[in-house]
Formats: C-alpha cells, sequence, structure tokens
C-alpha cells in the first residue's frame, strides 16, 4: 500500500533584546540612531521607528554581515517646484480601448532566483530538513499569484558538479580556493539530495523551479539536467544553459576574443549533446542567452542567427541585467572606482530608473513576440556584488522594486527573477539568522520580499494581466501609475509616491475616471473601491514596513508570517462624477481594486503557514494533513536505495513517492525547520 505522511510541526528558538547604535550618512553628515528592539509579536505590527536622525560627528564603521548592515542616508528633498498633488487619471472600462497595454502576463510574474551556492542557507540543508521560515515566505505568494518561480542558479551553476554523495550527507561543498572572477564564485558540488529536497518543498508550496546546465567546459555534463526531470517532474520549468556568457571572457572564463559567434558555435555543440542524451526526456526547455548586456547586447546574439537555429530547443529567451554595481568594495579595479551610494540614491527614487532600464530591451521583446518566445529577466536586484547598504535594504527598494517590475511587465517582459545572494549581501528578499546566531535571532526580511507581495497581488491569479504605465501628473518621476486589466477589464491601478514628507504636504490625490463618454463608454466608477497601502515613515526605513497594515518583522524578527491584523481600506466613490479619489503617502504606495473580481481577491484565502511558535528548547507538534506529503518524490539521501522509481510522466506533478511496504513519512518542524523522517 502507498505511504502515508503524517506531518508533525514544531519550533525552537529564543529572542533577545538588544540595542545598536546605526550609521547614517546625508548630506549633513555622518548620523547616529540608538535603536531599541524587542522579542517579536505576532499580535501587533508595530514597530519602532528607524528614521529620527542625531547629528553626530566621526567616521562611518561598519564591518559585520553586509544583510544586517546599520548604514541609513537621508533621503531626497523634495523638489522644488514640488510635484502637484492633485491629479486625474482617466481610464476605460474596455482592455481594447487603451492601445499599448502589455501582453497577458501570469500571477507569477515577480519570481526569485536563488544563488545555488546559498541554496542550503535559504531552502533547507537536506531532502529532510527544510527552513520553515522560506516554506512561510513562499506561500505568501503562492496564495496571491497561484504559484512561485525560484530559479536555484546564478555563477555557481557554471561551475556545478553533481556527485553521488558529499562527507556528512551535506548535499552542496564549496570550493571557494578555485573560484576564478571577479564576483567570488565558488566552484560546487551537488549531490541529487538537492533535487530531492526541492520536490519535497514542491508538495508543500506551489514552487516551480529553473535549474541550470554547467557551461565552463564542452565535455558538457547534463547530470543536473537528467536528475532534475526526473525527480521533479512537472515542476520543473526550465535549464539555464550559460549565465551571462558575455562576460566569460572579462573574468577569465574564455579567451579575450571569445565572442558572440564563438558563443552561439559553443550553444550548437551544447544542443547537439544534449539532444543526444537519452536520459533527458524533455529537449525545449532551456533558458538562454541570459547575457547581461556588459559585454554584448542582445542583438547582437540575435544577429548570430541564434533564435533560429536553437528554436526547437528554446523554451524562453532570457537577459540578466543590474542597475549599477558596488562591485569596487570588494573588488578594487581602477576602471571601475567605488560608487557613492548617497548620490546614487535620487537614481533609485524615480520612475525613471524603471524606464531605463528596460529601454535596451524594448526592441528584444518585440522580437520575442514575433517569435512566439516569452521574455525573461532571469536575474535582476538593485546592484550586482550584493547591493547598496542604505539603498538595497530600505523602503527605496521597495518601491523601486513595484515600480521597475510593473515597467518590465509594462514593456512585455514576461516574468522578473530577483536574485538572493547569502548574508554578505544586502539585497535579499529575505535573509535567513547566521547559524551561530540562529538559536536566538529568527530570519531578516527585505523590503523587497514587500514588493513581491504587491506584484502577487496586482497580477492576480487569472494569468490574463495586462499593464499600462499610465504617465501620470505631467508624467512626473516622483508620482507614477499602472493601470491593470484582467479578463480584458480594468481591475486594479498602482499608485507609487517616492518623496519623503512626514507633514503630508506632499501626500498626493489621484482622481481616477473609469470610461464615461471621452472613451465612449458608460461610466464605470464603482460605488467604492478598495485599497492597500504599501507604507513606511521614510523611504530610508528598514524595519517599520507594512502592507496593508500588517508586517513581516524588522530586523531578526520575521518567521516569515504576517504580524498585526490587516487593514484593507473601503474608499466610497463620486459615482454621479464618475470619479473615485485616492490618497497616497509620502512615501508610499497603493493598489486599489476596482472590479467586483478584483475587490472579492483582495480579500483573498488564508495563507498556509508552518508553525514558528518561539519556545525555548523543546518541542511543540501539531498534526497536519497527511495528504499534504503524499505525492512528495523526497527522500533522504540514505534512503534513496528503498526507491523503486522516480516515475516520470507520473499523473501527479508532484510526482508519486515509491517507498518500502509498511514506511511511514514524517515531516517535523524542529528550531524552525520542517524536517521529513522515516518511521518504520
Amino acid at each position: 500500500m502507498p505511504s502515508m505522511y503524517a506531518p508533525l510541526v514544531a519550533l525552537s528558538c529564543l529572542l533577545a533584546s538588544v540595542r545598536a547604535d546605526v550609521t547614517i550618512y546625508g548630506l549633513t553628515g555622518q548620523t547616529t540612531l540608538a535603536q531599541l528592539g524587542g522579542g517579536s509579536s505576532s499580535s501587533t505590527a508595530q514597530l519602532a521607528t528607524t528614521t529620527s536622525f542625531v547629528t553626530t560627528p566621526g567616521p562611518p564603521q561598519y564591518t559585520g554581515l553586509a544583510a544586517y548592515n546599520p548604514v541609513y542616508m537621508v533621503p531626497p528633498a523634495i523638489p522644488s517646484p514640488a510635484p502637484a498633488n492633485q491629479f486625474s487619471i482617466g481610464v476605460p472600462s474596455d482592455a481594447q480601448l487603451l492601445p499599448g497595454l502589455s501582453v497577458k502576463q501570469k500571477g507569477s510574474f515577480f519570481g526569485f532566483s536563488i544563488e545555488m551556492s546559498v541554496a542550503n542557507q535559504l531552502i533547507g540543508t537536506s531532502s529532510i530538513n527544510l527552513h520553515v521560515p522560506f516554506l512561510n515566505f513562499m506561500s505568501i505568494i503562492a496564495e496571491k499569484a497561484g504559484e512561485v518561480h525560484v530559479r536555484v542558479g546564478g555563477n555557481t551553476q557554471d561551475t556545478a558538479y553533481m556527485v553521488d554523495e558529499l562527507p556528512d550527507g551535506k548535499f552542496l561543498e564549496k570550493n571557494q580556493e578555485d573560484a576564478s572572477n571577479p564576483t567570488g564564485t565558488p566552484i560546487i558540488a551537488i549531490t541529487p539530495e538537492l533535487l530531492y529536497m526541492l520536490g519535497n518543498v514542491s508538495s508543500l508550496v506551489n514552487i516551480k523551479w529553473f535549474l541550470g546546465i554547467p557551461f565552463n567546459d564542452t565535455n558538457w555534463r547534463f547530470q543536473i539536467a537528467e536528475m532534475s526531470e526526473a525527480i521533479l517532474g512537472d515542476n520543473l520549468l526550465g535549464l539555464q544553459a550559460a549565465n551571462e556568457p558575455d562576460l566569460y571572457a572579462r573574468h577569465g572564463h574564455r579567451p579575450e576574443a571569445w565572442g558572440p559567434q564563438d558563443f552561439f558555435s559553443e550553444f550548437g555543440s551544447m544542443t547537439q549533446a544534449y539532444s543526444s542524451d537519452s536520459k533527458v526526456p524533455v529537449k525545449n526547455n532551456i533558458i538562454a542567452p541570459s547575457v547581461s548586456s556588459s559585454g554584448w547586447t542582445p542583438e547582437q546574439v540575435w544577429d548570430t542567427g541564434f533564435v533560429q537555429a536553437y528554436n526547437d530547443y528554446l523554451q524562453a529567451l532570457a537577459v540578466e541585467h543590474y542597475p549599477s554595481d558596488n562591485c569596487a568594495v570588494i573588488y578594487p579595479d581602477p576602471n571601475n572606482p567605488p560608487k557613492d551610494p548617497l548620490e546614487l540614491l535620487p537614481q533609485y527614487l524615480s520612475h525613471k530608473s524603471g524606464q531605463n532600464l528596460v529601454a535596451p530591451y524594448l526592441n528584444s521583446t518585440a522580437l520575442a513576440q514575433q517569435w512566439g518566445k516569452p521574455f525573461m529577466m532571469f536575474e535582476t536586484n538593485t546592484a550586482s556584488c550584493g547591493g547598496f547598504p542604505g539603498i538595497s535594504d530600505t523602503f527605496t527598494s521597495a518601491l523601486w522594486g513595484v515600480d521597475y517590475a510593473l515597467q518590465m511587465a509594462n514593456s512585455n517582459f514576461t516574468s522578473a527573477l530577483f536574485h538572493f545572494g547569502g548574508q554578505n549581501v544586502s539585497y535579499n528578499p529575505f535573509t535567513a539568522a547566521p547559524t551561530n546566531e540562529s538559536a536566538f535571532h529568527q530570519w531578516t526580511t527585505g523590503p523587497l520580499f514587500y514588493s513581491a507581495v504587491f506584484m502577487a497581488e496586482a497580477m492576480g491569479k487569472t494569468n490574463t494581466t495586462q499593464v499600462k504605465d499610465m504617465l501620470p501628473n505631467d508624467e512626473n518621476e516622483l508620482t507614477p501609475a499602472y493601470a491593470i486589466y484582467e479578463n480584458g477589464q480594468f481591475a486594479r491601478m498602482a499608485l507609487i509616491n517616492y518623496m519623503t514628507d512626514p507633514s503630508g504636504a506632499n501626500d498626493y490625490t489621484a482622481t481616477i475616471y473609469v470610461g464615461g463618454s471621452g472613451f465612449g463608454e458608460a461610466n464605470g466608477a464603482p460605488a467604492s473601491v478598495k485599497v492597500k497601502y504599501l507604507s513606511a515613515p521614510s523611504t530610508s526605513e528598514k524595519d517599520n514596513i507594512t502592507w496593508a497594515g500588517q508586517t513581516l518583522g524588522g530586523r531578526f524578527m520575521s518567521d516569515g508570517r504576517w504580524q498585526g491584523q490587516e487593514s484593507v481600506q473601503t474608499i466610497q466613490c463620486d459615482q454621479a462624477n464618475n470619479a473615485c479619489q485616492i490618497r497616497v503617502p509620502a512615501p508610499g504606495a497603493a493598489l486599489v481594486f476596482f472590479s467586483d473580481a478584483a475587490q472579492a481577491a483582495a480579500a483573498g484565502d488564508a495563507i498556509e503557514t508552518f508553525s514558528t511558535s518561539v519556545v525555548t528548547k523543546s518541542k511543540n507538534t501539531v498534526t497536519v494533513d497527511p495528504s499534504l506529503l503524499a505525492t512528495s518524490n523526497g527522500d533522504s539521501g540514505k534512503n534513496r536505495a528503498h526507491r523503486a522509481g522516480t516515475s516520470y510522466g507520473a499523473e501527479s506533478s508532484a510526482m508519486a513517492a515509491y517507498v518500502a511496504p509498511g514506511i511511514a513519512a514524517l515531516i517535523s518542524i524542529i528550531a524552525g525547520t520542517a524536517m521529513f523522517f522515516r518511521a518504520s
């Protein structure tokens, strides 16, 4: 008889109150802030603000992990003259009446990219040991978007080797001494345990995965492709072949003169070997060329005839791009001097940022439509080499992430994956506690994760969403807005205010007209709309960030579950004048739900979470429905000998698990970690 899964849940952790001085950079010189923190509470969203500045002398000093850096920057001043704080936006009810709408987008548009070498920090340490906060964070997105797309790869995938096993049952081992490029990327060995872990995650939360084919050796290694096809089945979305190949020569991975035509030839060698590999049943799931545009433009690749030659292998076309880099701090280079984050800050608080980032790809997104291929931003974030302290880890990045993602959707990208590193970067959507602190610290939610939540709700689950940049307020760069259509009808409006002004004088009110005689339609303003606000006291805020009144906690205070009561605002419209007036605070963003279906979706379903009750070195357990794991394909390394097969092509997308009769699988969550184990 098939095995039954009896999940159990438990957690062990301890929170400690802390006091820390933080460094702030601003136009008035260095300032410091004394920050008080305490235990997390699931009943309140109130956090101490971190934007009360006191000027003190002395040079800035910080040598700790970048993910927890105490660097703050004073927000840019309000321009003079300030943008108008009253303006109108008119939209038709019928999508066919609004020129320039995007292609139809999926709810999973905003996804994540996890560097393969830190998968054990974020996802789990084995197929039987999953990190609960990761499951909770992903469950938030899956509930609103329908599913979550996650890539496990990056620079490390190009030099990854699949081995049968590693010491101590690990699924990943790094060899930093063999790293050979300026991003300090380790060569890694992985075992199939990584793939079984991903399979077990997908049995709990609806996550689909992208993986990669190593591209550092033309003696092609397809073991990752072979085993991921077999183990993950329908939960494998695709395989990236080559990660930023336009940087290979610059990083010493190819001869100096190696260029687009050489890449074309090597890719051909790869596809020939790929087509001959009988252990890879799906041949048309390759993601490429994934250029960074720092070395070649996409057009240089298209001009080789790349798409026409390899069309049968290509699932999607992809690029990778960051708006800036912070590499000079780690890798001094006279040709790339260190960048001043204070000078860069205003660029991230402007609608022009997203517009400038997508501009080089507008030709490619149009070509992709002609070729019938999705066009992906396969890796991005605020800045490469870990981002900028004071930008990447503040509310600035939350607003920037919403605007940039919507701008990509508007410009016919079909998905965007925002990158994670380890604890030594500033831009993570969320960060695990350092291993030596996991007994008394929880995880840290990055502001960019709130962008992901906003986007999941903005795009919805129907996979029919179309987006249009409305360029309101005389195209002012500080007050952007996007109209969002679903099933051909106006459904939502996204409004952003990049300014910081606690006085309220630069809050703005957008009057939105729906339909009406100007569009040859009946008036379409509903009696009322629902609004969710993305809020913080300042664009420099790191901790006190809320979505619809709830927070995921400050630094070291998150288990991936919402804290506080959700607050969805209901605003009455003026149907006689066909108008709805929406106030947007400075700073903040508003997602306005217009259609009946959108307003119903705003409430949503209960989010499935995994308990992380705070206890001290003991276990709390609660029974979970055994059907959660009934189709899991994950085993521990030592138990794979009992597997009869991987059942590729089984009806269940999660793949049926074959185990010895009479063996029961259990799940337990201990010390914030979900554990699958077997009991006779």
